[in-house]
């Protein structure tokens, strides 16, 4: 047998293109639709244009996806809800102390969120979740309410290690957040219009932040 016909016996053999590219289909549909929505918004994206940027028909989209809102959902699962679980991952195993963790959680939420693209996402919801109250309840069920917990086991591990005083828990993790909420806002809205004097620094930001909130957290030992 000739060697190169020898060669390719032994090499496996590929997957067809067609089959290769039906199992990518999906994270195709759900990079476009994410493209889509943080660019137009819920309400006057298309499930045709998602369709027509990923190069399939509306007919295989709706294959994966049943509906806008279906994909919408995963869109956010796959982009919001992961992240903050991967952050949940990370605070039993943490052995620093809790100020420490919570800035590393608060730099991390920016590295695998609010610097990507999904984080236009908040500025979505924030301004159709009133047209929109089923897709702003999944949204506050799969995402607000996890990340408001991890917040809180976070805090809760600095007052039972004796590390933070007793808190006001609801008012100190909306402490937490709204700031972070802000930068992905400003990122979304006001940033793409200001001169870069007038930029703010993600990570210096939340540093500063975070080193504000620890302060004001940590308990009075000098009595």
């Amino acid at each position: 047998m000739p060697l190169p016909k020898i060669i390719s016996s032994l090499q496996p053999c590929a997957a067809p293109k067609r089959e290769r590219r039906k199992e990518a289909r999906p994270g195709e549909l759900l990079d476009a639709a994410l493209d889509l929505f943080v660019e137009k918004g819920f309400a006057v994206t298309r499930s045709e244009e998602v369709a027509a940027r990923a190069g399939v028909s509306k007919g295989t989209l709706f294959l994966y996806f049943p509906s806008k809102e279906e994909l919408f959902k995963a869109v956010v699962r796959e982009n919001v809800v992961r992240p903050v679980s991967e952050s949940a991952s990370e605070v039993d195993d943490f052995t620093g102390t809790t100020g420490a963790l919570l800035a590393h959680l608060m730099q991390q939420w920016w590295a695998r969120y609010g610097a990507t693209k999904a984080s236009g996402i908040s500025k979505l919801i924030m301004s159709e979740s009133q047209n929109f109250p089923d897709l702003a309840q999944f949204y506050q069920d799969e995402v607000v309410a996890p990340g408001m917990e991890l917040v809180r086991r976070v805090l809760q591990r600095g007052i039972d290690r004796g590390e933070f005083r007793e808190l006001d828990m609801p008012h100190a993790i909306y402490s937490v957040m709204a700031p972070l909420i802000f930068l992905v806002m400003w990122k979304h809205s006001m940033a793409p219009c200001c001169a870069s004097g007038q930029q703010i620094n993600p990570e210096a930001f939340i540093a500063q932040h975070a080193d504000l909130l620890v302060r004001g957290l940590r308990k009075d030992t000098s009595s």
